[in-house]
């Protein structure tokens, strides 16, 4: 990964949104370390696994120039997570398609930073790659998440909700809701 050597490439009026950097990899590892933050997902990352997510995350944004990107704060400089499109990984049953996402430090949350930076990444998706339509989805308990995808404008599809292929059967957040953007 090459970092430190990419300026800014999206911005709000709060936040920037720009490649990774080598200065994210422990603050971002303690965020995934996070039980809180982690709450609705299988299991907490290693920092092996923390620093790997954040090579790809990376990767993808060196090869296209859009992705999952590093986000901070305008007035302090300080990394607080992640907000970008993405295409899934898995073979999920709405493919193909662009997902919107976040994961912020629980300090960053109840500002409306999550709301902030993903609604630039919609901006992104629609007015810039030409999309016509991006999803989001996360597991059915995740209401925090849920409440920013409905402040976007998203519409819940309930009847393609879904059991994550990549959580295990059993598990808590397998269950997962989908919703919908289409441009405006």
């Amino acid at each position: 990964m090459t970092r430190d050597r990419h300026p800014a490439v999206r911005g709000t009026e709060r936040l920037v949104l720009r490649q990774w950097r080598e200065g994210d990899l422990e603050p971002f590892a303690r965020l995934n370390a996070d039980p809180d933050v982690m709450r609705h997902f299988p299991s907490l990352l290693s920092r092996e696994q923390s620093d790997a997510m954040v090579d790809r995350l990376s990767g993808h944004i060196e090869a296209e120039g859009w992705g999952m990107w590093a986000v901070e704060r305008r007035d302090t400089g300080e990394f607080i997570g992640f907000t970008g499109l993405a295409v899934p990984r898995q073979d999920l049953p709405f493919q193909p398609c662009v997902e919107v996402g976040w994961r912020l430090a629980r300090d960053a949350w109840g500002h409306g930073y999550a709301s902030e930076a993903a609604r630039e990444a919609l901006r992104v998706g629609f007015d810039e790659l030409g999309l016509t339509e991006i999803v989001a989805f996360t597991a059915v308990a995740n209401s925090r998440s849920r409440a920013v995808m409905e402040r976007l404008g998203m519409v819940r599809d309930a009847a393609e909700d879904f059991d994550h292929p990549a959580v295990d059967v059993g598990h808590p957040v397998r269950r997962h809701v989908l919703y919908r953007s289409v441009r405006p």
